[in-house]
Order: C-alpha cells, then sequence, then structure tokens
C-alpha cells in the first residue's frame, strides 16, 4: 500500500499527468500517457523504461 500524501505529489514523468494506485497489480497508473508504473517493496519505480503501455480495456477503467 502506497502513502495517500505520496500519492498525491507523483506524476507521470511521460505527460506529467495524474497517477491512480491499482492495488490489485501494485502499480500506478496515468490515464494520459497510458502507462502503468511498477510498485516494488512499496518503492514507485518511475522510471520510463520500466513501464508498460496500458490496454484499451485497463484504459476504460480509468474513465
Amino acid at each position: 500500500m502506497l502513502d495517500a500524501k505520496l500519492l498525491d505529489l507523483l506524476v507521470c514523468p511521460v505527460s506529467k499527468g495524474p497517477l491512480v494506485y491499482r492495488a490489485e497489480r501494485d502499480e500506478l497508473w496515468c490515464r494520459q500517457s497510458g502507462l502503468a508504473y511498477p510498485v516494488r517493496d512499496a518503492v514507485p519505480v518511475m522510471l520510463e523504461q520500466e513501464a508498460r503501455q496500458l490496454s484499451l480495456e485497463e484504459l476504460r477503467t480509468l474513465e
């Protein structure tokens, strides 16, 4: 689980858009860039090369 204050401060490094924590995947999702950043040992890995592309189905859940 990520600290709510930390989540409020973090933005996507690509789009500078807001992030949504998806606990079931342990990832931070960005609707604007369509990227999912992993969270490892409660530490967000905010590197574009570590992110994965969200599927269209996943993006629809963010609407």
